[in-house]
């Protein structure tokens, strides 16, 4: 029986565990947190990600816990249109799923095969003619494969492409998820999801609708996201809340309604920014196995398109076809090639809807906001046929 070691139970490596298992793997999920937990965030599934999904075998259940989010335009901080609602030519509108319900699918898809090995911090990767293996300083994790998922910082990464850095693209960008019992109603003439954008802050919001709504098992409540240029910041969670607030103070609603509902303990700050250059191989052989790059320890990039979970679900998918059948050298080549055309178009669309969405300085003018750009970016972010594609 072939083992594998996945370092990181996020999206990309709980879905890989999961995927890996259900092909006759032996795995080891090893997660630096002392517990399995789910992020505190909303995740956007465009089609590319649904398919991913299916062809993972956990589609199943997506309807009763997504809602989709149908084009709504761009609005002014004032309220006025920058881009008015139309309809991109997509297959079908995204989704957008509460975390923790992603989550618990993800778990429910590891079965009782998966050895979850909760509090250890990976510190080291060996890359020799011997078995890879990663370590947390005290121990040694020996498989035939390991599974990099530990984010855009990966450590694996850094020891498998020493070149690679994240590099920020000057924002920043906050996420929260109001509990549907503390979400503010939104006023009848505004839809149900919406953006705005103004010199250079952007902010979205999602309804995930009530708990368990229309016979869904949903947990509910309302996703925002909030991006604004510079650093990300020092200051506790509150004293985050109250910049954001003073920042958005002013703008339309349901923004002011949505900060003034949302607690410290219900935000989330992460940097925005890419991986440069990305690596050289998303598969590195190591003696008679390898390690294989997935998610943002393999592409990681701005949010403007929505696609980081969809891409890492992409990565799985392809992932568990390359490695039925053959060889696994053989296998890992065939994954890097499948990938790295795919990731480097995503990339080359995010840069271009970034140009669109976040305009930096004062002066950016929002009356260029051209729908067609970001209409385009979007419809070939999402142009993936499958993992056997």
């Amino acid at each position: 029986m072939r083992t594998a070691v996945v370092v990181g139970a996020g999206v990309a490596g709980l879905a890989a565990a999961g995927a890996l298992a259900r092909t006759g793997w032996s795995v080891t999920l090893l997660e630096r947190e002392d517990r399995l937990r789910a992020g505190r965030s909303a995740v956007v599934l465009w089609p590319n990600g649904v398919r991913a999904l299916r062809a993972l075998g956990l589609a199943g259940g997506l309807d009763g816990i997504s809602t989709p989010v149908p084009p709504t335009g761009i609005r002014r901080p004032d309220g006025q249109w920058l881009v008015q609602p139309g309809a991109a030519e997509l297959e079908s509108p995204p989704v957008v799923v509460h975390g923790e319900d992603l989550h618990d699918a993800f778990i429910a898809g590891l079965g009782d095969q998966v050895d979850v090995r909760g509090g250890i911090a990976v510190q080291s990767a060996r890359v020799t003619r011997d078995r890879p293996a990663v370590g947390d300083g005290r121990v040694m994790f020996e498989a035939d494969l390991v599974v990099a998922a530990d984010g855009a910082d990966s450590v694996v990464r850094r020891r498998l492409a020493a070149g690679t850095t994240f590099a920020s693209a000057g924002f920043a960008a906050w996420r929260a998820v109001i509990p549907w019992y503390r979400a503010p109603q939104l006023p009848e003439e505004l839809p149900p999801h919406g953006e705005t954008m103004g010199a250079g802050h952007r902010f979205t919001y999602a309804s995930l609708g009530e708990q368990g709504h229309q016979g869904h098992t949903s947990r509910g409540g309302i996703a925002w996201t909030a991006t604004v240029p510079g650093a990300l910041r020092p200051e506790p969670p509150a004293g985050q809340l109250a910049l954001l607030r003073r920042w958005f103070a002013g703008w339309h609603a349901p923004v002011g309604q949505l900060l003034a509902a949302t607690e410290a303990d219900d935000l989330l700050q992460e940097p925005v920014g890419e991986l440069k250059p990305l690596p050289g191989t998303f598969g590195v052989p190591a003696g008679p196995g390898g390690y294989v790059l997935v998610g943002d320890a393999a592409h990681a990039m701005p949010h403007h398109l929505a696609q980081g979970a969809c891409l890492a679900l992409e990565d799985v998918a392809t992932l568990q076809a390359v490695l039925v059948n053959g060889s696994l050298a053989a296998g890992l080549q065939e994954y890097d090639r499948r990938r790295r055309n795919r990731v480097q178009r995503v990339l080359l669309q995010t840069r271009k809807a970034g140009s669109v969405l976040q305009p930096r300085g004062r002066l950016a003018a929002l009356s260029r906001v051209n729908p067609r750009t970001l209409d385009k970016a979007a419809a070939i972010a999402t142009e993936w046929p499958g993992p056997t594609g």
